[in-house]
């Protein structure tokens, strides 16, 4: 049995390692991740997952594992900012006020897709001018949902967050190992 990672996102792999797994390849799908006209952010998540996951090719012993982090601010959807004006305005946005990550996991063998959605709230400190220019000078908010990532420099305007803070950094551990197992993957004993 192989586990395929369709993501290129270091971070997915380095949770996967906290599991003890390390993919056998890495696939990342190639699929049109633009919101439909009216679609919320959690429908927008578990979509996104389920289309990444499908899209992944893969043999009939093969388990792949998808997933999708979205950034919402009541009903809008903030995803990976196009250039650093956008970035500029996600956190001008999300600062000092509380909003959702959503994290989706999808996870196909066998023919049948498992999923799991994880909701975070996560609360931004109000943020100077300084504080915002210095954070967006690291790059660090490049390809990333909202313009952040909570575990790099802009955890430290985090003061509080409800939920999982693994599923904020992009794969929520609980939740993927339950459906690795379930796909058959030995997640915990050896092999």
């Amino acid at each position: 049995m192989r586990l395929i990672l369709g993501s290129g996102s270091p971070r997915r792999r380095e949770l996967l390692g906290v599991l003890g797994l390390t993919p056998d390849a890495i696939t990342p799908p190639d699929i049109d991740e633009d919101p439909h006209k009216g679609e919320l952010p959690r429908p927008y998540c578990a979509r996104i997952a389920r289309e990444k996951v499908a899209a992944v090719e893969a043999g009939p012993e093969d388990v792949v594992l998808c997933a999708d982090t979205t950034v919402a601010l009541g009903r809008r959807i903030l995803g990976k900012p196009a250039d650093i004006g956008e970035a500029r305005s996600f956190l001008d946005l999300l600062s000092g006020r509380r909003h959702r990550v959503y994290t989706a996991v999808a996870v196909k063998a066998g023919g049948q897709i498992r999923e799991r959605l994880v909701e975070a709230r996560v609360k931004m400190k109000p943020l100077s001018e300084a504080e915002r220019e210095g954070y967006l000078a690291t790059g660090d908010w490049q390809g990333k949902a909202g313009g952040y990532s909570i575990q790099g420099p802009a955890g430290a305007f985090i003061p509080w967050i409800s939920g999982s803070y693994t599923a904020i950094v992009g794969l929520p551990l609980a939740e993927t190992a339950q459906l690795l197992q379930a796909a058959g993957l030995n997640v915990w004993g050896p092999g």
